[in-house]
């Protein structure tokens, strides 16, 4: 059995044999389990499991994957589950992306680039310690792991103050290891989600590449925040493990000062404790832990919402590139190298996550082309 990917985690995605449709399954060591006619056996809607996305499962909310779990786990364990060797199968994009939201939640991060980018004046904008920042980006170009990805032109910075901006291919292609959570049914528009609820809205988390064109990004960003420098590719890996098989793994949070605002404050513990590393071509040059970020993810979720926008089912939000505060820690090549080292064109990079021997996020991987 594939390490992490036992019965304590059971993930959810999609997969399909070569040229055929795509169904939902569950990854169960090196198989996956398919769901067609677990609908029975859950309570489920007809054709909820039908494929090719997971999204109306996500739609009906706690009890019913709660069902689902259960009803797969005891097929396994009854030994009358149907397991397809992963080996034969492509494994795909497992929701269709309605909504994709990118935070800056870890002060660590933060701290680096702001330190990089304005060394005379504070790292840490005012706002940062007041509020999960964040900012929209784009839903068609989240891709499933092991997609490559094509570099980018754009607009770069002019080389001298005053003189016209260049274009072509980025010079500066970085990555962003980063978390991230896939909601489930929603809320109405209008109605906030606060972080006692934010668990209800929570379907499962899957790891996250931010891929990031620093020149692009910096000629552009000002005054609006990211755009093309950020739209180009997003990366997820295929197997969402749920909030459930997390549970164990929840633990303190560090703590906040100054004290958030009431809509912000969380009873119990948030943080997750999950390891995790960067590769880039063969040699890991990065570990950190996502136990570390400063906003966590119910926070992350009410502040989202606390001005009535809604979520709707297979909705990502993504927690910001993960940094520690040590030596080969940080969660990007800007801050690894201090800005010396981009990738080149047939880099590969492979992110994994990783909470113990039983439940692992496994990994999520991409290859650059040229432009």
């Amino acid at each position: 059995m594939s390490d992490g990917f036992g019965l304590d985690n059971l993930p959810y995605g999609v997969v399909a044999t070569p040229g055929g449709a795509p169904r939902p399954a569950v990854r169960f060591g090196d198989d996956a389990v398919p769901l067609s006619g677990f609908e029975a056996d859950a309570g489920l809607p007809s054709g909820t499991l039908a494929g090719p996305v997971l999204n109306p499962l996500l739609a009906l909310g706690r009890p019913a994957w709660a069902a689902l779990r259960a009803a797969v786990r005891g097929r396994i364990e009854a030994g009358t589950a149907e397991l397809v060797p992963l080996a034969g199968l492509e494994q795909r994009l497992p929701i269709a992306v309605g909504d994709y939201v990118d935070f800056y939640s870890s002060i660590e991060h933060a701290t680096n680039l702001g330190r990089m980018f304005r060394p005379d004046a504070e790292p840490l904008l005012p706002n940062w310690r007041h509020l999960p920042v964040g900012y929209h980006g784009r839903a068609s170009s989240v891709v499933v792991s092991g997609t490559p990805i094509r570099r980018p032109r754009g607009q770069l910075p002019p080389p001298e103050p005053g003189q016209a901006p260049g274009f072509g291919p980025t010079t500066r292609l970085d990555i962003e290891l980063e978390l991230g959570f896939v909601t489930g049914p929603g809320n109405a528009l209008g109605t906030p989600i606060s972080t006692r609820r934010a668990a209800d809205h929570v379907f499962g988390f899957v790891l996250v590449n931010d891929w990031s064109a620093r020149d692009i990004q910096r000629w552009e960003y000002v005054p609006l925040g990211p755009f093309l420098g950020k739209s180009f590719a997003t990366s997820i890996s295929p197997w969402i493990v749920p909030l459930e098989a997390l549970e164990p793994f929840r633990v303190p949070a560090r703590a906040q000062d100054p004290d958030p605002h009431e809509y912000l404050r969380t009873e119990g513990d948030w943080a997750l404790d999950i390891a995790l590393e960067v590769e880039l071509n063969g040699e890991v040059v990065s570990r950190t832990n996502a136990k570390d970020l400063y906003w966590t993810f119910p926070q992350q979720l009410a502040h989202a919402t606390i001005n009535g926008t809604n979520v709707r089912p297979g909705d990502l939000y993504a927690s910001g590139t993960i940094s520690g505060d040590g030596a080969a820690t940080q969660g990007s090549l800007i801050e690894l190298y201090e800005g010396r080292r981009f990738l080149e064109d047939g880099d590969t990079v492979v992110l994994r996550g990783r909470c113990d021997d039983r439940v692992t996020l496994g990994e999520v991987a991409g290859t650059i082309l040229p432009a």
